[in-house]
């Protein structure tokens, strides 16, 4: 469970295991925002369906996001173009903006400090800005160029899109979650056309949705080459100033800004999971140069699912996946990401048409230069010869020295020292 600042400031409601068979029309598999927001549309529509999760729900990624909702996903627009042209780059943006309109009307009715906040990319390359702000405008977005954001370190300037939002998730999920027909502490360990096994019995479906973060049947739809996983991490800072919107930086080690809780919550020092990176050192070393009469309050880190194109999946699972479906690979924009998912998924187990499913479709071409890049790490860590293995598909498994795990540098799963599983795609503890 991961410990970060919204885990200790809200109160999610507590659902029973399953114990024995249970018979549904939907089954929703995976309690982080996806599948709740997935299950509450369902039941919004009359949908007979059910949720199961593992252990507790919002006890993974979701718990460690920082919580911005917005339309701008980094310098986005401009690879969009480029690798999907203008109309799949318009519909994108679109699909993000209803997903934040969506928030904005659901927060209306739920206490969650929801507040509506610009949001800004900031860069340390002109050009670069320039140029998405040109992309931007051939989509129609109501993007501007600032030259000098309120930062306390020099910058280019920053692309500003008004009108975004933030909020604390773990108070909206919970309102999102207290009715609805969830199970915790049911892991589901096996996937079969019409049905899954459980620890405890089965679940029969017609239609299931896995919103496991990492898709977890192996043998269908190739996720295992489509995806790799990139840590994050967060330091709560009191006694820093509200930077009074939220902000990102577009390079690598670009730092991610925005007011929460009368704390500051300043993010970065990612990389890939397994593999060397700035981590919490980074963020301290931040946090002294730019915050010296700071106190860090609270720490955390969570992982994001990468995908090949920039580019989310969501819908149907596998080529031969009849009645199965998934969501992944949000690139570290989850909120808006997971609402146009679940509104997406919603409709498609409904037998309803949606104008992006074809965009986000996770049968579209692999052929991406992150192919190449995952794949030999793949090989190279098959082939290295120590213990321990990870056990979902035998990858060599690395010591993350800050954050005392095991962590697979080819999928992203994590172990704690006592083999327990932190992280999927591995659907279970690691014998040490």
């Amino acid at each position: 469970m991961i410990d970060s600042i919204w885990t200790r400031t809200a109160r999610l409601p507590r659902f029973k295991g399953l114990e024995g068979d249970l018979k549904t029309d939907v089954l929703v598999i995976g309690g982080g925002i996806t599948g709740l927001l997935c299950t509450w549309m369902l039941k919004q529509a009359g949908v007979d369906c059910a949720l199961a999760e593992a252990g507790r729900i919002c006890g993974g990624t979701t718990g460690g996001t920082t919580g911005k909702i917005t339309v701008q996903h980094g310098l986005f627009c401009r690879k969009l173009l480029k690798e999907f042209g203008p109309e799949a780059a318009a519909l994108y943006r679109q699909a993000q903006e209803a997903a934040l309109e969506r928030y904005r009307a659901l927060c209306r009715e739920i206490d969650c400090d929801f507040e509506e906040r610009d949001n800004f990319i900031y860069s340390a390359n002109r050009r670069d800005l320039e140029e998405e702000l040109e992309a931007l405008s051939r989509t129609g977005a109501p993007a501007v160029l600032i030259r000098e954001p309120p930062l306390p370190f020099p910058t280019a300037g920053a692309v500003q899109f008004p009108r975004q939002a933030q909020f604390h998730p773990l108070k909206f999920l919970a309102a999102i979650a207290k009715d609805l027909p969830i199970y915790e502490y049911t892991r589901v360990l096996e996937w079969k056309p019409g049905s899954v096994r459980t620890e405890r019995g089965t679940i029969r479906a017609e239609k299931m949705i896995a919103a496991t973060h990492f898709p977890f049947v192996s043998n269908h739809g190739a996720y295992f080459l489509k995806l790799y996983q990139s840590r994050s991490y967060v330091l709560a800072l009191e006694n820093a100033p509200d930077p009074g919107g939220m902000y990102l930086g577009a390079e690598k080690t670009g730092l991610s800004l925005r007011g929460a809780e009368g704390a500051l919550l300043l993010g970065g020092g990612g990389h890939r999971t397994g593999k060397k990176g700035g981590g919490w050192q980074a963020l301290e070393d931040a946090a002294r140069r730019y915050y010296p009469q700071a106190k860090i309050v609270c720490r955390w880190a969570a992982q994001d699912c990468m995908s090949l194109d920039g580019m989310p999946y969501a819908g149907q699972y596998g080529r031969h996946t009849s009645g199965l479906y998934t969501a992944s690979g949000f690139n570290k924009w989850g909120m808006t990401g997971a609402m146009a998912a679940a509104a997406l998924l919603a409709d498609l187990v409904q037998g309803r048409e949606s104008r992006y499913e074809m965009l986000f479709d996770p049968q579209r071409t692999i052929l991406r230069p992150q192919l190449a890049v995952n794949m030999l790490d793949a090989v190279v860590n098959l082939l290295t010869p120590t213990a321990p293995r990870c056990p979902h598909m035998g990858c060599a498994l690395k010591y993350n020295r800050q954050e005392h795990s095991w962590d697979c540098p080819c999928h992203g799963s994590r172990f704690a020292e006592d083999g327990r599983v932190l992280d999927g795609p591995a659907n279970g503890d690691k014998k040490m």
